[in-house]
């Protein structure tokens, strides 16, 4: 049966990720329109090389707050004895990445999703969440390179995912490992050109000017 709210938590959690915050900071900041400058993406990174430091991470704090916001939401006002429960709060953070990917606001063009998966992924499974990150942090101390980061995490998600539950000893949600699945695929997706320059040899490396996220 479907849940009174669920309808209204996936259009929450789309709006909840739809809000342009890398746009946002272009447009108050330097006056410009973000998706015409560097990568054309309105994620951090491509704030970070256009608009600069601090709002870079205003962004990728705000990005990941959208995506923790719109699991924790569901998780709060959904009534996990019913069954489905996890389903509808896994839906819910998809929701918020797709509203990141493709805002109503911004013509459907926004960001690559890579901070808004990972407040996602901190609201539904922080342990999860804390090791995709690690595996973001440490091919970025070596390579320097985001995007490639980025890809890494994303290949390692499901995965990270699998493993936590037999850690712990538990039966596998399939929601969960269907979530991993669905975001790892978007956000290599996303990164398609990125992946495309990696081959050229030609993706910039952080600091550099210029394309890629």
């Amino acid at each position: 049966m479907l849940p009174p709210l669920a309808l209204p938590l996936l259009l929450a959690g789309y709006l909840l990720g739809s809000i342009p915050s890398g746009y946002l900071a272009g447009r108050w900041l330097k006056g410009i329109d973000i998706r015409r400058e560097g990568s054309g993406s309105t994620g951090a990174t491509n704030v970070l090389r256009v608009v600069g430091k601090a709002p870079a991470l205003a962004v990728l704090l705000v990005d990941v707050f959208k995506g923790t916001a719109a699991v924790l939401l569901a998780r709060t006002l959904l009534d996990p004895s019913q069954t489905g429960t996890d389903g509808w709060v896994v839906a819910a953070g998809l929701a918020a990445l797709a509203g990141h990917i493709w805002p109503v606001w911004l013509g459907w063009r926004g960001g690559k999703a890579v901070a808004t998966a990972l407040g996602m992924l901190l609201g539904l499974s922080w342990p999860v969440g804390l090791a995709c990150l690690g595996v973001f942090l440490t091919v970025l101390t070596a390579s320097r390179i985001v995007s490639l980061s980025s890809v890494a995490a994303a290949v390692a998600l499901p995965l990270l995912m699998l493993a936590w539950f037999r850690q712990q000893g538990m039966d596998l949600r399939w929601p969960y490992l269907l979530l991993a699945l669905v975001t790892s695929v978007l956000v290599i997706w996303r990164h398609r050109s990125n992946l495309a320059r990696l081959l050229a040899g030609s993706e910039p490396r952080l600091g550099e000017a210029r394309t890629g996220e």
